[in-house]
């Protein structure tokens, strides 16, 4: 299996894999052309996808969104495992989603080798501004974070969490 594979899987990657220094160097110069970027770089793209430069993501095929996607400046996707957002999804500035972690194990982080769980947001979610999505969330549709949470867990369809970690504040 490659880096790429075991990436993709979930497993443990050398993030300093040739393959993939190399993809992300790709990103980060698809980046710099703006719409015609996001269309090569994203697996899925809809047409009236919007995303505010500047915007960074490590790898971009494994981004893929859904129609009427909006995305404020200086969002942040560490895309090492798949990202997926539905329709009508807003983000405000400065949203981070993480899909990349590390082993919790000292020796093994030493190694180099890393881990990827997936990041889902479901149609109609809004993201406030500063929110940091971690490895392995799912958020339901409808659902809304509050500016500024860390979303540790999954989010329930029309759930609205804030806080750090974000806990449920009613409707």
């Amino acid at each position: 299996m490659t880096a790429r594979e075991r990436m993709v899987a979930g497993e443990l990657y050398d993030a300093l894999d040739p393959e993939l220094v190399e993809a992300r160097e790709r990103a980060r110069l698809l980046l710099a052309r703006d719409r015609e970027a996001l269309t090569a770089l994203f697996g899925r793209l809809a047409d009236d996808t919007v995303v505010e430069p500047p915007f960074h993501c490590d790898y971009g095929f494994n981004i893929s969104v859904g129609r009427r996607f909006y995305a404020n400046v200086n969002c942040v996707f560490l895309d090492c495992a798949p990202i997926e957002i539905g329709d009508h999804v807003l983000l405000g500035p400065g949203v981070h989603l993480y899909t990349a972690t590390h082993p919790p194990d000292a020796a093994e982080r030493r190694s180099g080798l890393e881990l990827a769980k997936p990041i889902a947001v479901g149609d109609d979610a809004w993201l406030g501004g500063g929110a940091i999505v971690l490895p392995g969330v799912t958020i339901g549709a409808r659902a809304v974070v509050g500016a500024g949470s860390v979303v540790t867990r999954d989010v329930s369809a029309d759930e609205r969490v804030a806080g750090n970690p974000a806990r449920p504040i009613g409707r």
